[in-house]
C-alpha cells in the first residue's frame, strides 16, 4: 500500500464550500497540506483569511500556515457573492469565535513559488477560488509549470449554464484574465472540475443526518449552520433543498482521482464580451485546431464522493 501523502497547497476564497473542502482535505489523511493561500473572491481577502483561520481553529489544525494573497482581480473590480455565502462568507456560523491564529507574513503567490520550486514535481495546487494568486505566481516565475505536479481547479461550466451569469461560473467570471494566464501557461496536468460535475454532488438532509451520527457535535453543528441558508437559496434557484459541493469535489478529485472521469480538451476563457465574460469555452470538436490543455471533469462517482467526504469529516 502506498503511504506517501500528496503534497498540496489549497488556494481558497473561504466561503461555505471552501471551508468544507479544507475540512475534507484535513480529515482525509491523504495529503500533506503545505499551506493554505487566500484570495479575494466570495468575500474580501480579509474576510476569506479570517474565515480560513477560524476553520483551522475549529478542526484543531492550527499548524497549517495561512498566507493572504491578492485583494482584487488582476484588472477588474471585486465581485463578492454574499447572496449565497452570507455577509461573512460562511453563513453566519462561528460568528462568536475569537481568532487567535496569525497568518504568515509571505504573500500567497510567493509562498506558492517557494514551495513548488523547492519541491519540484511534488506539489499539487488545489484552486477553489478565482485564479489571481496563481496568475501572479506565473508572472513572477514563468517556468513554474515545469515544476508543478498537478493543478486541480474548481471552475467553469462546459455543457452547463453558469451560476453568476447565464454563461459563466463564478470563479472564472471574477478574474477571467487570471484564468486565461493559467490555462495558457503550459502546465503538464490541469484538471478542471466544472459545474457539470459539481452540480451532481448535492449535500442534503440525509447527508447531514449521517454526519450527525459519526462526526464531532461541533463539526455537525458548524456544517448545518453554515449550509442552512445556502440550501434555501439553492432551492429557490433550482428547486432542490441542497448545497452543491463545488470546492469539496475539487479537493476530492485531487486526492482520489478515480472519483472523477475526465476527457482532455482545449479550453479557454472569454474575457472580452458584454454577455459572455467568464464563459469557459471547451473545444469539443477541435474546431480551433489547438492541442488539449486541460482534463475536463465529465462524470463523477457521487456516491463514492459522499462516502469519502462523510468519512473524512468523521475523523476530524
Amino acid at each position: 500500500m502506498n503511504t506517501i501523502k500528496r503534497k498540496v497547497i489549497l488556494d481558497v476564497d473561504t466561503g461555505i464550500d471552501d471551508a468544507l473542502g479544507i475540512m475534507l482535505a484535513v480529515g482525509s489523511g491523504d495529503c500533506d497540506i503545505l499551506g493554505i493561500t487566500t484570495v479575494n473572491g466570495n468575500v474580501s481577502l480579509q474576510q476569506a483569511t479570517r474565515n480560513t483561520l477560524k476553520i483551522t481553529q475549529l478542526i484543531e489544525n492550527e499548524y497549517i500556515p495561512v498566507f493572504a494573497g491578492a485583494d482584487r482581480p488582476l484588472v477588474r473590480e471585486p465581485r463578492f457573492e454574499h447572496s449565497v455565502h452570507g455577509n461573512d462568507g460562511i453563513g453566519g456560523a462561528l460568528k462568536d469565535m475569537t481568532v487567535y491564529r496569525q497568518m504568515g507574513e509571505m504573500a500567497a503567490h510567493q509562498f506558492i513559488i517557494q514551495q513548488v520550486m523547492s519541491q519540484s514535481g511534488e506539489v499539487t495546487l488545489v484552486m477553489t477560488a478565482p485564479l489571481t494568486n496563481l496568475a501572479l505566481a506565473l508572472q513572477e516565475q514563468p517556468d513554474l509549470p515545469d515544476h508543478v505536479d498537478r493543478v486541480v481547479i474548481m471552475g467553469g461550466a462546459v455543457n452547463e449554464y453558469g451560476n453568476i451569469t447565464p454563461t459563466a461560473e463564478y470563479n472564472m467570471y471574477v478574474d477571467p484574465e487570471a484564468a486565461k494566464i493559467v490555462f495558457k501557461a503550459g502546465f503538464k496536468h490541469i484538471v478542471l472540475v466544472p459545474l457539470d460535475v459539481t452540480r451532481r454532488v448535492l449535500l442534503d438532509r440525509n447527508h447531514l443526518a449521517a454526519l450527525a451520527r459519526t462526526a464531532r457535535p461541533d463539526i455537525t453543528v458548524y456544517v448545518h449552520q453554515s449550509t442552512s441558508d445556502y440550501m434555501k437559496r439553492y432551492e429557490q434557484r433550482n428547486g432542490v433543498q441542497a448545497c452543491a459541493m463545488h470546492d469539496p469535489l475539487a479537493v476530492a478529485a485531487a486526492l482520489r482521482p478515480e472519483l472523477l472521469q475526465t476527457t482532455s480538451y482545449y479550453v479557454d476563457v472569454e474575457a472580452n464580451s458584454e454577455l459572455c465574460d467568464g464563459q469557459t469555452v471547451c473545444d469539443f470538436q477541435n474546431r480551433l485546431g489547438q492541442q488539449p490543455n486541460i482534463q475536463v471533469g465529465m462524470t463523477v462517482d457521487h456516491i463514492g464522493f459522499f462516502n469519502y467526504f462523510l468519512e473524512a469529516l468523521s475523523r476530524l
